[in-house]
């Protein structure tokens, strides 16, 4: 029996379940049989058998227990059988290769994924093309043409558009493309700039960078490396944007360095990619594995081992967009396991999360996925052999998987197994999604903590349900703890929970580091310092109301909060 609420219910009615120019619709129990079976079909190809494991795919994905990302559960089975969520795609210097590139994210698109791009190597806007005898329009002006093709283009007619643009941080139009988002409507991306241990060391202790022609070579200017950094905080303050990807340590963990240098992540940045590289997603909710207080491992072994064949499967029935695509991804097999609901299963456990236990949890739970994660791709490559690109990798033991987790937002299959998103704190006890046209959200565990520290009263949850703050009640402090929110959370905590789990995943995290309204700059910039500081892959923060449209909202006091920084 598939147990589904009223949310999960009405973000599969919009989005999942119906399908084709006749909009045909399927039950949610249709879905799963679909991506199971159409999933378990990569068995066949190693001799296994196809019934067994489209039960357990099934048994898998019903329970909840685990979903696969959202291109996953649209299209498996389907005329598209496009599986993958993340691609990464090469711009290069020239005019063929700004528009081709163009032409694949738009294909990519359709098929219901996300790209990324690093606008690095374009020559500076004012350079003299010496083949037109113009100048050069920069890549600001490119990066506002892919925005303005992704809104035409909504993936799959069901998913919006989504890309990450990035620059690094030498390029001598880095403040032009760091005030980008205040300056022009470039809703459709997310942005990062790419920064180096040098930048950083500069920023701390002083001291100027070179900006460089990526065309010619050649130092064009100097600039002072904290007046980058301030200028980056402002626009962060202000919009969300730009955020910090770590390019010098993404690449020190890189297991591929011989393929080449990592420029661009996915749309949310918890993926790594090379140029024309894919990843799929799935996350374990590990809400359903804390049970009276007790975190059940015998099954998260199971459910961790038997996800990761999944995703293996993934890529063999896969149709990927473009032939170089194709090709990277079986060559690579990156997949991305991770995690959701982890803010209910601290709660689960009544563990808050601002606290030290919570980090020890965090790092407790997400090892022992990141080592059965590991094991069970070891298995694989027994059985199935290891990735063909194994010999160029940093991979001590034979692995089917050049990287096996990451930590993905889960914005939407969250609705669907009814918990937390992602890694994320609560971001409130009462808020509406807008993926969801008058959705509610009421955290479920609320009256049962109450009722077991003997301090239930309707009045309560009638006040959290309209809005009220939780902490500004007569409720034991215990009660308080277990249940602060995103924005009663210190950046601190944010930035070391994020921390916890880049440990343990191969490839990267998504995580938002939420500020209250009233958050200063000095609270951007110490995120962004600690984020380096504790080895991070990237960082985003996002305060309160920058944003004209945000997913999820609440109402206090009759004003709006927003957060969430992705589309």
């Amino acid at each position: 029996m598939v147990k589904l609420t009223e949310n999960a219910m009405k973000v599969l009615e919009a989005r999942y379940l119906p399908y084709g120019s006749k909009r045909i619709k399927e039950t949610p129990i249709q879905m799963f049989w679909r991506v199971a079976k159409n999933v378990a079909f990569a068995e066949k190809k190693f001799g296994n058998n196809v019934k067994f494991y489209s039960k357990k795919f099934y048994e898998l994905v019903s329970s909840l227990d685990f979903l696969p990302n959202s291109p996953t559960l649209m299209n498996a089975g389907r005329r598209s059988q496009q599986l993958s969520a993340c691609f990464v795609l090469p711009i290069e210097d020239s005019i063929t290769s700004i528009f081709e590139t163009l032409k694949n994210a738009a294909i990519i698109h359709k098929s219901g994924g996300g790209t990324g791009f690093s606008f690095s190597k374009i020559r500076p806007r004012g350079d003299v093309v010496a083949s037109t005898a113009g100048v050069s329009s920069g890549p600001v002006s490119f990066l506002r043409i892919y925005n303005l093709a992704t809104e035409i283009i909504k993936q799959g007619g069901r998913r919006r558009g989504a890309n990450m643009g990035v620059l690094d941080i030498s390029h001598p139009d880095i403040e032009e493309f760091i005030a980008s988002k205040t300056k022009f409507d470039i809703s459709n991306f997310n942005i990062s700039v790419g920064v180096s241990d040098d930048f950083m060391k500069k920023v701390l202790k002083g001291g100027n960078m070179n900006l460089v022609n990526p065309h010619t070579k050649k130092v064009v200017k100097k600039a002072s490396a904290r007046k980058l950094f301030d200028i980056i905080v402002e626009n962060a303050w202000k919009t969300g944007d730009p955020g910090l990807l770590f390019m010098d340590e993404m690449n020190r963990k890189h297991s591929l360095k011989k393929l080449g240098k990592i420029e661009a992540t996915n749309p949310c940045g918890e993926v790594n990619l090379l140029p024309y590289e894919a990843c799929n997603l799935a996350s374990i909710n590990l809400s359903n594995f804390a049970k009276d207080k007790k975190i059940d491992y015998a099954r998260l072994k199971e459910v961790v081992h038997l996800s990761v064949r999944f995703l293996d499967d993934i890529i063999e029935i896969s149709r990927y967009p473009i032939q170089q695509i194709h090709d990277m991804a079986h060559a690579n097999r990156k997949i991305g396991l991770g995690v959701m609901g982890f803010a209910d299963f601290l709660i689960k456990l009544r563990v808050p999360y601002n606290s030290k236990e919570a980090l020890k949890f965090a790092e407790e739970v997400i090892k022992f996925v990141w080592e059965e994660g590991h094991k069970a791709s070891e298995k694989l490559a027994k059985e199935r052999g290891p990735f063909p690109n194994f010999k160029h990798s940093t991979h001590k033991k034979s692995i089917r998987n050049s990287t096996v987790t990451t930590i993905a937002p889960t914005g939407t299959i969250s609705i669907i197994a009814n918990c937390s998103s992602g890694i994320e704190p609560l971001f409130a006890l009462s808020f509406s999604h807008g993926y969801i046209k008058g959705s509610s959200f009421v955290t479920p565990y609320l009256e049962e903590v109450l009722k077991e520290e003997n301090c239930y009263h309707k009045k309560i949850v009638d006040a959290v349900r309209k809005g009220r703050s939780l902490q500004k009640m007569k409720v034991p402090k215990k009660v308080k703890k277990i249940f602060e929110t995103a924005h009663e959370i210190p950046v601190e905590q944010h930035v070391k929970m994020q921390a916890v789990f880049q440990k343990y995943s191969d490839n990267s995290v998504s995580k938002t580091i939420n500020l209250r309204k009233t958050a200063s700059k000095k609270e951007v910039a110490k995120a962004y310092l600690l984020a380096y500081k504790l080895k991070c892959k990237g960082i985003t923060v996002y305060r309160d109301g920058s944003k004209k449209y945000q997913v999820l909202q609440k109402v206090y006091k009759n004003e709006l909060c927003t957060e969430c920084r992705f589309p």
